[in-house]
């Protein structure tokens, strides 16, 4: 022990490093460890150890009543080196603290971050990784909130906006050149104003957990630009900070979190805790490898391997109560001091794998069900992995939404023509009840979407036949080649008018579908504005502009017509139901009716695979089954709704029978018509591969 700190014997709990005013309590926790060494630095970089000599319940703790925010450390672990019984720790490997709040620096990427010496994976390398390793930083747990107060959306009122922090602001021409690509520049009055304008009701943040860039990326002088690579559950993302890594960002997503929330619009984090970025067998040491392998991490059958369901390299194991345990501080931490209101898991299925099987009642499920914080958020699932049986869409519990995969592919599959029935794009129009009713969920249990970060944007979807991912530096072999895309008639940049016409009116097309689609709507950010990645559906690595918005170069058009249509959505229930459609007479009337081109109501042969992909819907306002908060019963405008997917317009009959005036809201075809009425029976030309939307009215005068 140092004779020059102060050592009392300090806490077990909570884990991590408190900072309560006058001094720093640390704990950490390992089960394999014969000996925990705190190691404090300096900032001319010298280290002092601590030995850490009190343990309970086998969490290693002491209380430093000298030790300030803004103080740097690391852990030393002692104990058993024997790959072959999965126990991996190596006292020369400085290690992160896995409840660190904040993290300073990167890893700078060298033999000694690594257990073995390259070329001989059985060897154990003894090279002290500390200057080659990121800090654990103690960090000033007091903010003042003021008033603030989550913004309590309703799921089914929710428009999603899935969004990179530094993505959004690295190039917007409003955000001062010092706050862009962080937190602060996401709070700029600047963004602020572009996020109520477009109307979105939540952003939901790529990764901000602290994450590691990969050797094998930073070697080809690219970065991991997504942050699916966590290190840190507890601490926000330091490269995102613009005022300090010594616990500044903490304080500056704090202040994000308050200045968005003060705008109406709730933050939702994508998650990161099926897998960590230390890889398999021959990843780095850098933090729980080395603190307790076999309690952290699924292994194989044989322990020097790891069982992966998320193509990484490795799984965490969420069989061990400490591994749940950290999992569940993590969530309680973002909610209850950094004031989040959600969470998108990735990966969520290999979370459900308590065993071998995804298993919806495992103990993650169930620890989130009877949590009392946790529980009350938004919960959103990825519902699928890499492993065997690990598409679960429609099997996540109760409490759950989940990106709906099928909605995406369905869609895609009608505005390309392709011969999708009917009966499905009618399911997922609806909410897709054929997935989530059985278990009394209701519609705000479908995360609708077209794109998401994963995949074509908007754009390129219409612009691209195949991916085109050479500038990954993987010879175009990553990225799925299943993308259900259509370019239109041309690949890539064109200067034909008609192929441009064309993907202009797709693009409103999908976002109009997604839009008037019951559940939760999630929109990828720069979608709106006509982001393209040039073909590049796998932009994980592309820290450049690539990936970045060019708010130089924004459709305007496309987005005031997404603006129109959000606002649409938020002004009228109909289209955001809490309950499911019936089908049937409700208080006098259908709450849905389904009608073909010549004004006729569908049959049961009319949704066979070999119809005609065009379609109207009746959406009855008056027939609305939702009540408010205050308990009064919901009522709205009527709407019909015409769907061309086909690549001639059609003479469509309106139908009679639901309304004897019709005010013509939204065409994707044409921007000549709007307020136009047309009267019931008649008969309105509906362009080839567009979308109508009128509202009932009354007579003209």
């Amino acid at each position: 022990m140092s004779e020059a700190i102060e050592t009392w014997p300090g806490r077990p709990y909570p884990l991590g490093a408190f900072y309560d005013g006058a001094g720093t309590n640390f704990s950490l926790f390992s089960e394999m460890a014969d000996r925990v060494e705190l190691c404090l630095f300096r900032d001319d970089g010298g280290e002092e150890r601590v030995s850490l000599d009190e343990v309970d319940a086998f969490c290693w703790h002491a209380y430093l009543p000298a030790v300030p925010p803004g103080q740097r450390y690391g852990y030393r672990v002692h104990g058993p080196w024997a790959p072959e019984r999965g126990q991996r720790c190596n006292p020369a490997k400085l290690l992160l603290d896995p409840y660190a709040k904040a993290i300073e620096g990167q890893v700078r990427w060298d033999q000694a971050c690594f257990p073995y010496n390259f070329g001989d994976e059985n060897s154990r390398n003894d090279d002290d990784s500390a200057s080659f390793m990121p800090k654990s930083v103690v960090h000033n747990p007091y903010f003042d909130w003021g008033n603030d107060r989550p913004p309590d959306i309703s799921r089914g009122e929710s428009v999603i906006y899935e969004v990179h922090v530094k993505g959004f602001t690295i190039r917007h021409p409003g955000i001062p050149e010092a706050l862009r690509g962080s937190y602060s520049g996401l709070a700029h009055p600047a963004a602020i104003e572009y996020l109520t304008k477009l109307g979105i009701t939540a952003v939901e943040l790529l990764p901000v957990h602290q994450f590691v860039h990969d050797p094998h990326l930073v070697e080809r002088g690219l970065r991991n630009y997504w942050g699916y690579n966590s290190i840190g559950f507890l601490a926000p993302h330091n490269e995102y900070a613009a005022f300090g890594q010594r616990g500044e960002q903490v304080a500056e997503f704090k202040a994000m979190v308050r200045v968005l929330h003060e705008a109406g619009i709730e933050v939702i984090l994508d998650v990161v805790y099926n897998h960590t970025a230390e890889g398999n067998h021959l990843g780095p040491v850098l933090s729980m490898k080395g603190i307790d392998n076999a309690a952290y991490y699924r292994l194989a059958d044989d322990p020097r391997f790891y069982y992966d369901t998320t193509g990484t390299g490795n799984s965490l194991n969420v069989r061990h109560p400490h591994t749940l345990q950290l999992i569940m501080d993590s969530l309680r931490y973002w909610v209850t001091e950094m004031h989040v209101d959600g969470f998108r898991f990735d990966l969520a299925a290999s979370l459900a794998r308590q065993f071998h099987e995804v298993d919806r009642l495992s103990a993650f499920f169930d620890l989130i069900q009877q949590d009392p914080v946790v529980s009350q958020v938004k919960l959103i699932a990825e519902p699928w992995d890499i492993g065997e049986g690990g598409y679960q869409v429609g099997n996540f519990p109760a409490l759950w939404s989940e990106w709906n995969g099928r909605y995406r592919d369905t869609m895609r599959e009608f505005w390309r023509e392709e011969p999708a029935t009917l009966g499905e794009f009618a399911s997922r129009l609806t909410g897709s009840s054929d997935l989530y009713q059985a278990d009394t969920r209701h519609p705000g249990a479908s995360v609708n979407f077209v794109t998401a970060h994963d995949g074509f944007t908007l754009r390129d979807l219409v612009s691209y036949n195949s991916k085109h991912n050479e500038a990954n530096g993987e010879n175009n072999a990553d990225g799925t080649p299943d993308n259900r895309s259509w370019n239109c008639g041309a690949e890539g940049d064109t200067d034909d008018e008609a192929v441009l016409a064309l993907r202009r009116r797709q693009q409103r097309n999908f976002l109009t579908t997604l839009l008037v689609s019951q559940g939760i709507t999630m929109l990828l950010g720069g979608d709106e504005i006509g982001r393209t990645q040039h073909g590049n559906n796998n932009g994980y690595c592309q820290d450049n502009e690539i990936s970045w918005y060019d708010w130089e170069h924004l459709d305007t058009d496309l987005l005031e017509f997404t603006r129109r249509l959000i606002a649409l959505r938020r002004e009228h229930p109909v289209l955001r139901r809490r309950r499911w459609f019936q089908g049937r007479s409700i208080r006098g009337g259908l709450d849905i009716g389904w009608f073909k081109p010549d004004g006729a109501e569908m049959g049961d042969d009319d949704w066979d695979a070999g119809s005609p992909l065009a379609v109207g819907i009746f959406l009855n306002g008056d027939a609305i089954a939702d009540r408010d908060r205050r308990g009064q019963r919901v009522t709205d405008g009527s709407f019909l709704l015409l769907f061309n997917a086909q690549d001639h317009l059609i003479d469509w009959t309106l139908p009679k029978q639901w309304g004897q005036w019709w005010e013509l809201v939204i065409e994707t075809a044409s921007s000549d018509r709007p307020g136009e009425k047309a009267e019931g029976s008649a008969t309105l030309r509906v362009g080839s591969r567009s979308v109508v939307i009128l509202r009932r009215s009354d007579a003209p005068d």
